[in-house]
């Protein structure tokens, strides 16, 4: 790992330590998004090997930066609001990221690439998009789906069939051999059985 890099990650990593959503992580409590962030980008070498370029990896580690700074609840309970908040959450993380990015010596060019990456531009057809469609997935999958789906349990089989389709066969497969309760396994089967 170069130094830009390393230090890039490190700016990333401070900025989602302020994160005040905490949740448990192999015995501690730690902020989300820094569990989230360090979580994807495990997953990117999972799924991409060590070849990942730097612009992937900036993308999984600042995909969600500062998320908490944009809720949920600052835009109406519609669908079109939802899609409005999601776009604004891309588009604000693309900022922050390069934003670091350019501080520790990135060029343009690699700065527009993990724009890209971030706003999914080209999924299912540029496979680092792919990659980290599916290194998002895969995060939710492990650390959000039991509480989602006790939550949402009306709307959680949509979700998951939705989920399914952005993934490529590999974060799919990745996906079946999580550990999962039995409970969680046949809600995830279920969803499946349809697809």
């Amino acid at each position: 790992m170069s130094d830009k890099l390393k230090h890039a990650i490190e700016k990333i990593d401070a900025a989602n330590a302020d994160d005040p959503n905490l949740m448990e992580d192999e015995g501690q409590m730690r902020p989300v998004e820094l569990v989230h962030a360090e979580r994807r980008t495990d997953w990117i070498y999972k799924l991409v090997g060590d070849d990942a370029s730097d612009e992937l990896l900036l993308a999984a580690r600042g995909q969600h930066i500062r998320r908490w700074e944009i809720p949920r609840d600052s835009y109406a309970r519609d669908r079109a609001s939802y899609l409005q908040w999601r776009n604004d959450l891309k588009k604000f993380h693309a900022e922050k990221t390069t934003e670091i990015m350019k501080d520790v010596g990135y060029d343009d060019a690699a700065a527009d690439r993990v724009t890209n990456l971030i706003l999914k531009k080209r999924l299912k057809l540029d496979p680092e998009v792919q990659a980290l469609e599916d290194a998002l997935c895969l995060v939710f999958l492990e650390t959000q789906f039991t509480e989602f789906a006790k939550q949402e349990a009306d709307k959680i089989t949509n979700i998951l069939r939705k989920t399914w389709r952005k993934m490529s066969p590999q974060g799919q497969q990745f996906a079946l051999q999580l550990p999962m309760s039995e409970e969680d396994l046949q809600i995830v089967e279920a969803a499946l059985a349809g697809e």
